[in-house]
């Protein structure tokens, strides 16, 4: 089996007007979390596979949890053309260390 790293980002807008909505909205994110999606921005989220079954797999879950309203979408890219992406304004903030040092002092 090879490993061709993939990233599946999941874009959503969801109504939050009445308490069913909230709800739905809070589950729906939930379980992005408890996925292993972590968030880039307010309604986008990224996970990182390691190949194009387990984004499917990925996507699978999506159609399952789906909220009744609103909109979903998800777009998968492969690792190399996610670290193409041009940062216009601001930078990247991440909790990730990017450093190869063994020792890395807090």
């Amino acid at each position: 089996m090879t490993y061709r790293f993939m990233r599946v980002i999941v874009m959503f807008d969801l109504p939050v007007l009445t308490v069913a909505e909230r709800r739905e909205y809070r589950l729906f994110r939930k379980y992005l979390i408890k996925s292993g999606f972590i968030m880039m921005q307010e309604s986008v989220y990224t996970k990182l596979v390691q190949n194009q079954t387990a984004a499917d797999w990925v996507i699978q879950g999506l159609h399952k949890n789906k909220p009744t309203s609103g909109l979903v979408q998800a777009l998968r890219v492969t690792e190399k053309q996610f670290s193409k992406m041009d940062f216009i304004i601001g930078h990247i903030e991440t909790d990730v260390l990017e450093s190869d040092e063994r020792i890395v002092f807090l």
